[in-house]
């Protein structure tokens, strides 16, 4: 036979030869038990990882959510330079209606009657002067607060700075001063918060049905006593998220109420309620504490008799709430269950092949376990082998049977 023939028979053989399994039964303990362990081990993983954490068997659909807020209290302030003056919810919640926040002022700083004037620019290295010289009519510092007339005044007794159009006077924010509403720890805040996850066709919302008037007019929320209640004391918020309230309202922050909705919607499961937590958001951090807290600037216009526009100028200071909602619902459905099971069993059939590997790599006997794994069968030695046994068989019942009849013609 040629080397050719004999490379395409090879291939067709390689190609088309057909292997069944052969069932071969090992009495080793070791191999028994690894085999049995892997079994283990894939069964952990699909009842306990795959279906009880995972819960692999349920569709799952994103929560859909709208948040609305209402706070309530009354401060009273009696700074030096300002009369006494009582502070109500219209008056520290900027804007009145946020985006899923709520803004409410602990601190300010108040620069009052303000006109559209000259005056001299705050001091700094690129604002003193000595002569008109220093200074360039018209120049606009984006860092300053003003434009610059191109004159050199006198800031004070012993420092001249720039001339500039402005709001004067202007603001002074050097010198912060404790929180003016530290009573604002003592006001309330009603989260009423909505959801749906619309596959399933589910709605809740987190003033839950027992909740009534009556009720929300004297409960507050408490993790112990009373975590139905949607109204929260600032304070409290600030405490659970590891604050100190009245050292945050001095510069603001900015804090994270988190509601999540995670819910489990399968009829045994237990029933879906808002979970709260409360985080800082903004950055704390003791060795990079470059512009701290959260502030920002708003302005009251008036006009006085003589027709002059002027303004009081708040820096405001405080916190900013921020209600980040979430959540994933999960229910039992037939299509997953049916691509985990499958997924399972195909795990479950490789444990056989973890098992053959360790028995003909890792065993003592693994030469012989080999030998015995697979046989490769030749048709021709065995049809001879057939025909041998067939042949000793007939030869065997001739003697026999010539036997019995001599037998039989003795006996007559």
């Amino acid at each position: 036979m040629s080397k050719s023939a004999g490379f395409c028979q090879g291939c067709l053989h390689y190609v088309f030869d057909y292997e069944t399994p052969k069932t071969l039964v090992i009495p080793n303990i070791r191999l028994g038990f690894a085999f049995r362990f892997t079994q283990f081990l894939v069964v952990l993983y699909v009842v306990g990882y795959v279906c009880v954490v995972q819960k692999a068997y349920q569709v799952t659909d994103s929560v859909i959510s709208s948040v609305t807020t209402k706070v309530k209290g009354f401060a009273l302030t009696n700074a030096s330079d300002m009369d006494p003056r009582l502070w109500d919810v219209a008056d520290y919640v900027i804007p009145p209606q946020g985006d899923h926040s709520v803004f409410v002022m602990t601190n300010m700083v108040v620069t009052p009657e303000q006109t559209q004037s000259r005056c001299a620019e705050l001091p700094s290295p690129s604002t003193t002067c000595t002569d008109d010289c220093d200074c360039r009519e018209g120049y606009s510092d984006p860092r300053g607060s003003g434009i610059q007339t191109g004159l050199c005044v006198n800031y004070s007794l012993t420092v001249q700075t720039c001339e500039v159009l402005s709001w004067c006077p202007l603001e002074i924010d050097t010198e912060l001063p404790q929180a003016q509403l530290a009573a604002a720890e003592n006001f309330t805040m009603l989260i009423k918060n909505s959801i749906t996850y619309p596959m399933f066709k589910f709605y809740r919302r987190n003033i839950l049905p027992h909740v009534n008037s009556s009720y929300l007019k004297r409960c507050k929320f408490s993790r112990a006593t009373d975590p139905d209640c949607p109204i929260f004391r600032l304070k409290d918020i600030v405490s659970e998220a590891g604050e100190d309230f009245q050292d945050m309202a001095v510069k603001g922050g900015v804090l994270g109420i988190i509601i999540d909705w995670s819910c489990d919607l399968d009829w045994w499961a237990g029933k879906c309620y808002p979970k709260y937590s409360f985080r800082r958001l903004d950055n704390k951090h003791p060795d990079n504490n470059v512009a701290p807290g959260y502030n920002f600037r708003f302005a009251k216009y008036y006009k006085a008799p003589d027709g002059e526009e002027t303004r009081t100028l708040i820096k405001a200071y405080g916190i900013r709430f921020d209600i980040i909602v979430f959540g994933t619902a999960g229910k039992f459905g037939i299509v997953p269950t049916i691509v985990n099971l499958g997924a399972a069993l195909s795990f479950l059939s490789l444990v056989p092949v973890v098992s053959d590997w360790f028995m003909l790599t890792c065993t003592r006997k693994r030469d012989l376990y080999g030998k015995l794994k697979a046989t490769y069968m030749a048709e021709d030695t065995v049809a001879e082998d057939v025909s041998d046994s067939s042949f000793s068989f007939i030869f065997k019942y001739t003697c026999i049977h010539s036997s019995l009849m001599e037998f039989s013609i003795d006996y007559q």
